[in-house]
């Protein structure tokens, strides 16, 4: 009993942080909406927000494994791969990704990523999904159709779709390496250090000229209502990258990467409301709809988890905690 309502009790966690992570990630469009009006390119907005929440999390990520400087050395391939893939890959291939498809095709294929979180773990460690997890996994993606507003016929650019399924690769990888605990590296620490490979990668690309960068100091425009750009500019590094890589790797610690990329699904749902509530962009019936069966399917995918047993995890030390000692515990 004690044992269940450990699990019980760190799986409301997880889906609590998951849920912060997602609202956190789904304000972002809204709030780079404003900018890119202004005067921005894409790639200048997002280069500052990974850039920004780099250097919010390059101290308290060092602290946390201050003393442990090993768990840094043996898990340098994984950071990278994390900052490489999951933040600067991602990013990149989604701006090219809509620059050949509507922003709603390109939102819908990426967002597969959660399909392709299952059939990795089936092929790699043998998690073969159930009934309930395919059901649910269906009707998610069911669900999203309906959120994005997607419309039939849509032509679609070979370009691209691949650019699109590189965005998915990215997310995919999000969740896989924030859900593995078997480092030993720190949530915080892993967050921190994606985000110093992602900015670096990003700000390349720009010296580059693969990614066009240019800014404004013109006030950033929500429906109407005008806000000092450097606001949109905070908020986008501190909410939505660095509270949302954080709160997202804690909850894939502790759900694991397939339910975890499920839940994240919530981050459409929280752009559609943020677009409504900032922009005045009000959702459809078939959108709210839609948001309903996505909810519907991550119950499902929830329920399939509980009869997996090999899924099971044991309690582990808080990965937000800052062991500013370096020894477990302190």
């Amino acid at each position: 009993m004690t044992h269940d309502t450990a699990r019980g009790a760190r799986t409301g966690q997880g889906l609590a942080l998951a849920l912060v992570s997602a609202t956190a990630f789904g304000m972002s469009g809204t709030l780079a909406r404003g900018l890119l009006d202004s005067g921005w390119t894409a790639g200048a907005a997002v280069s500052v927000r990974i850039g920004l929440a780099a250097v919010v999390l390059l101290v308290p990520g060092l602290l946390a494994v201050r003393g442990r400087w090993h768990l840094l050395r043996d898990n340098v391939a994984t950071v990278v791969a994390y900052g490489v893939a999951a933040v600067a890959g991602a990013q990149l291939c989604y701006f090219y990704a809509v620059t050949h498809l509507q922003v709603s095709v390109a939102l819908l294929i990426e967002y597969t990523a959660p399909v392709a979180v299952v059939v990795w773990l089936w092929l790699r460690h043998g998690h073969r999904p159930n009934r309930l997890t395919l059901a649910g996994a269906a009707l998610s993606m069911l669900g999203l159709a309906l959120v994005l507003d997607l419309v039939s016929g849509a032509e679609l650019e070979v370009v691209g779709v691949l650019w699109a399924l590189g965005a998915m690769v990215g997310a995919a990888t999000y969740f896989v390496i924030s859900a593995d605990e078997d480092s030993g590296l720190p949530g915080i620490s892993l967050a921190a250090g994606g985000l110093v490979v992602g900015g670096v990668v990003l700000g390349a690309a720009g010296l580059l000229g693969v990614l066009p960068m240019d800014a404004s100091t013109n006030d950033a425009v929500y429906d109407g209502r005008h806000v000092p750009w450097w606001l949109p500019v905070l908020a986008l590094g501190l909410v939505t990258a660095a509270v949302a890589y954080v709160t997202g790797i804690a909850a894939s610690r502790r759900l694991g990467p397939r339910l975890a990329s499920f839940v994240a699904l919530t981050e459409v749902l929280m752009a559609v409301v943020f677009a409504w509530l900032i922009l005045d962009e009000l959702p459809r019936g078939v959108q709210l709809a839609g948001g309903l069966l996505v909810l519907a399917g991550v119950v499902l995918v929830k329920l399939g988890e509980g009869g997996d047993a090999h899924l099971t995890v044991e309690p582990l030390p808080d990965p937000l905690e800052l062991n500013v000692s370096g020894r477990p515990g302190a």
